[in-house]
């Protein structure tokens, strides 16, 4: 390192995204009720955002949904902002793989973020005949398979 003139500076935690900014929308009740399980590819899907810091004080931000029923991400989008539009990007392309060649209606869980309570992700779900599923606020292992995939990612 010191050949290379590499210093270590201390990894610390100073702050975490948080995309709840109070009810501005609709709040769905909670369909999954922690039942992280299913037998059947594209039943149940879990998503969230999450943060990622950067160099010069960057920030990237992370899209991902899950299906439960093999752990796969089948749909993400990467941002440098947090917009509604770059989570209805990872919505739309998992869209494409729900259909006819689903055994039982979708339900897609996610947190209170602002995004998920918007009318337009709201609007999509239903035009698609997808259930919406939300944790309660601040319990977190109401979505602890997301949780615990960006643990592991990061």
């Amino acid at each position: 390192m010191h050949k290379l003139n590499l210093k270590c500076e201390k990894f610390i935690r100073k702050s975490r995204y948080k995309s709840y900014k109070g009810t501005v929308g609709k709040v769905a009740k909670n369909r999954l009720n922690r039942r992280f399980n299913t037998p059947y590819a594209l039943q149940k899907l879990v998503t969230d955002v999450t943060e990622f810091k950067c160099t010069n004080d960057e920030k990237l931000y992370l899209s991902p949904i899950m299906d439960l029923y093999n752990g796969e991400i089948i749909g993400f989008s990467m941002s440098k902002r947090p917009t509604l539009d770059f989570v209805m990007d990872s919505l739309k392309q998992v869209l494409q793989n729900i259909g006819e060649c689903t055994k039982y209606r979708t339900t897609i869980h996610s947190d209170q973020g602002w995004h998920y309570q918007h009318k337009a992700w709201v609007k999509t779900l239903k035009q698609n005949k997808i259930f919406q599923s939300m944790s309660r606020k601040a319990t977190c292992a109401d979505n602890a398979v997301m949780e615990n995939f960006f643990g592991l990612l990061k």
